[in-house]
């Protein structure tokens, strides 16, 4: 062999040849990492930081010129990588029938037994540059292939990973110059000198040592193995000097992947029983996490007495290897104590460290979302702006232009944001009921219910519509703050409950389009909805030619639509309905334009005009809780605090000019009696409104109270149509 290149390894050049691992470069100059060595990935002993990637394993990587190496003693942690080094790998998704973990024997004959009855069958081998990093339940395999990564979707997993040699511990085993039998015989046939070699137990193949054969009982030396100490037959201890020693101990299944899912299947030695080893009397069992006899031992007597419970107590395979290395000295330590040979411990994905950049290959979860209708927005101008964990638009053009066709024409709003719920089952009514403080049982089918969602302490949490589509089964909408929330939320009750039902959150599936203003109907009649919606009804209709849940509602004041429909549809919609209304002086409105209508209609925003405590009394929304039902999340809250007197409520003021920005306090008799939620000058009325928190005044809301040194005066809600005539026009 010739030298092919160079690596640093903790600082110092090492040449190596043409297949080197960077392990057998480095055991070339006779520096070989402590503790035992396996060559084959299933000891966590040979771990380093390979160009700026921690944990990884010498053994396994193939040396490359120029390749940085720093080892990772098992007793401290990799450094953090000093600059931006990660990268997202190629990734991608294959369909085979079955995939084969492990290349060897029994994998070829199962691949080749698979193959000839026409499966198409995909084989992992990672000493092939194709590694099993997990399996979960579907099956689906995770694998590194080329460097790629890769989801191996198929209908069966067969794990053919073969049989790991089980490492010793006693005293010393901890030393460098330990291996196993394959691990000394693989470096030897890479040309490695080894020096004197003892063989405990087994003649490694192809190497010139001496065996011997007993009990092995210790291992002598300092930082180097220079003895090995075994007990014969007849009792006696020998001393054998050497420069390495090999310890033939047997094998166990290396069996990890095939307990992490169903629909695996094992063959060959990853099949087998195994060896269980002698309980040690001493030693490092779990080199990874530094778990000794010592440590089991106390965790027993503690009363951890279960395998699952002593893993979770002494983090014994936790680590790098997870438990390839410890295993069998758990069942075997076990075993020793009560007479009991336990299964191995529960499996979980991974079996193999991935890096940040592999982790999250193929997956893009921006940190501010985007509604399916999000390019439309931006190719009509809009300004869009972060609001409520979504880019939404702010405003498009002109305000006013937006502001009019919602008051005298018709609008478009993309409302795909707000939460979108199905709840289903036998107890649907009885948990709705238990979660809300509205009656839930007297909503027929096809109608809705706009509701509060409290938390328990009687604060409001969210609002939104329950909306009844037959005996078991119900709608429900969040805002588009609280959706991310609410999922939580309502399955937690259920689960605290005990409710039979099915949930399912829909907000990331369905977009929604609001079509709002007194031309609202009409267009939709040209759309395919040729009856308009009685207020506060819903139902399934094909609205121009897409298939959408509608409903009747208003949060603008004027008549209005909700289409509820798939996401793939959303710019077909969007874009059928603005072609519809060109001629009934259709435009879209922002979250600006919106923001003067709701003010204008007195509708509240969680999180914007409320605070943790505004229950629905401060609100002036007890109208929306029924005290008289037996119980509902909150209502003991409800029931001490409404016995106290208010101090504070939330009220309409107007004022003349321009509006005061959100947040100024408002004060009466020279002291801060309250402050600004929101504000807006409304065109329609010709004057600024707004929603303000003040205090009482011997529990009536005050006539006036000065703001942005103005008087600002106190008018009920809603400013605009009070009666809501036009809503249910």
């Amino acid at each position: 062999m010739s030298a092919r290149g160079h690596i640093v390894v903790d600082g110092s050049s090492l040449p190596f040849e043409s297949g080197d691992s960077v392990l057998v470069a480095v055991a070339r100059t006779g520096a070989l990492p402590p503790g035992c060595l396996c060559n084959a990935g299933d000891c966590p002993h040979c771990l380093a930081t390979i160009d700026g990637v921690p944990h990884m394993r010498m053994c396994q990587t193939v040396a490359a010129d120029g390749m940085s190496v720093t080892s990772t003693p098992l007793d401290v942690h990799p450094p953090l990588p000093g600059a931006r080094t990660g990268h997202e790998p190629p990734h991608g998704n294959r369909h085979p029938d079955v995939v084969v973990i492990g290349g060897g024997e029994s994998g070829t004959a199962e691949a080749q037994r698979l193959r000839r009855s026409g499966r198409e069958v995909v084989v992992l081998e990672a000493g092939e540059g194709a590694e099993a990093l997990a399996v979960y339940d579907g099956p689906v395999v995770l694998a590194r292939i080329g460097g790629a990564i890769v989801r191996l979707h198929c209908d069966e997993v067969v794990v053919a990973t073969g049989a790991a040699e089980i490492q010793p511990v006693v005293a010393g085993s901890h030393l460098r110059g330990v291996m196993t039998p394959r691990a000394a015989s693989a470096l030897v046939a890479r040309g490695v000198d080894l020096g004197r070699v003892v063989a405990v137990g087994w003649d490694p193949e192809g190497i010139d040592c001496r065996v011997v054969k007993g009990s092995l009982v210790r291992i002598e030396g300092e930082e180097r193995v220079r003895a090995v100490i075994v007990t014969g037959i007849d009792g006696a201890e020998t001393r054998h000097e050497c420069d390495i020693v090999t310890v033939e101990l047997g094998t166990y299944p290396r069996d990890l992947l095939a307990r992490m899912a169903a629909g695996t299947r094992t063959v060959g030695d990853a099949a087998g029983d195994g060896t269980i080893p002698p309980c040690p009397t001493s030693g490092t069992i779990c080199p990874c996490s530094g778990v000794t006899i010592d440590d089991l031992d106390s965790v027993w007597e503690r009363g951890f007495r279960e395998i699952e419970l002593i893993k979770r107590a002494t983090l014994a395979g936790t680590g790098t290897c997870q438990g390839l290395v410890c295993t069998p000295y758990l069942r075997s330590f076990v075993l020793d104590r009560a007479a009991e040979l336990q299964p191995t411990f529960t499996a979980r994905p991974l079996a193999r460290q991935l890096t940040i950049g592999e982790a999250a290959a193929g997956f893009r979860l921006p940190p501010i979302q985007r509604t399916a209708l999000d390019p439309v927005h931006r190719s009509l101008g809009a300004r869009m702006d972060r609001i409520g964990g979504w880019f939404r638009p702010w405003v498009y053009l002109d305000p006013d232009i937006e502001y009019r066709a919602v008051r005298e024409a018709v609008s478009l709003g993309d409302v795909g944001t707000l939460g979108k719920m199905v709840v289903q089952g036998p107890d649907a009514v009885e948990f709705l009921e238990r979660l809300y403080p509205c009656r839930v049982e007297d909503i027929r089918p096809g109608r809705s219910r706009y509701a509060l969602l409290l938390a328990e302490s009687g604060g409001l949490m969210d609002d939104g519509l329950i909306s009844r589509v037959d005996e078991t089964t119900f709608h429900l909408s969040f805002t588009s703050g609280g959706a991310s929330q609410a999922e939580a939320w309502v399955r937690d009750w259920a689960h605290g409950f005990g409710s039979d039902v099915r949930i399912m959150d829909r907000t990331h599936s369905l977009g929604a389009i609001n079509v709002t203003g007194p031309r609202a109907s009409e267009l939709l009649s040209r759309a395919g909805l040729d009856e308009p919606m009685p207020f506060m009804q819903h139902g399934r209709h094909t609205v121009a030619g897409v298939p959408c849940h509608v409903y009747r509602l208003s949060f603008t004041g004027e008549t209005s639509y909700e289409l509820h429909h798939p996401i793939r549809h959303s710019v077909d919609l969007w874009n059928a309905l603005m072609d519809l209304g060109a001629d009934l002086g259709i435009a879209p409105h922002g979250l600006q334009t919106l923001q003067t209508l709701r003010l204008e209609k007195g509708h509240i925003i969680i999180g914007m005009d409320t605070e943790p405590d505004s229950t629905p009394r401060r609100l002036d929304m007890d109208w929306a809780v029924k005290m008289d039902k037996p119980d509902f999340v909150g209502r003991p809250a409800l029931a001490r605090t409404n016995r106290l007197p208010l101090r504070k409520k939330l009220v309409g003021l107007s004022m003349k000019g321009d509006p005061p920005i959100d947040g100024t306090p408002a004060y009466r008799d020279g002291a801060i009696s309250g402050y600004v939620t929101s504000a807006a000058w409304s065109p329609t009325l010709g004057s600024s409104v707004m929603l303000a928190w003040v205090d009482l005044v011997d529990g009536e809301v005050p006539d006036v109270v000065e703001v942005d040194g103005r008087e600002a005066r106190h008018v009920p809600t809603p400013f605009y149509d009070p009666e809501g005539v036009r809503a249910r026009s």
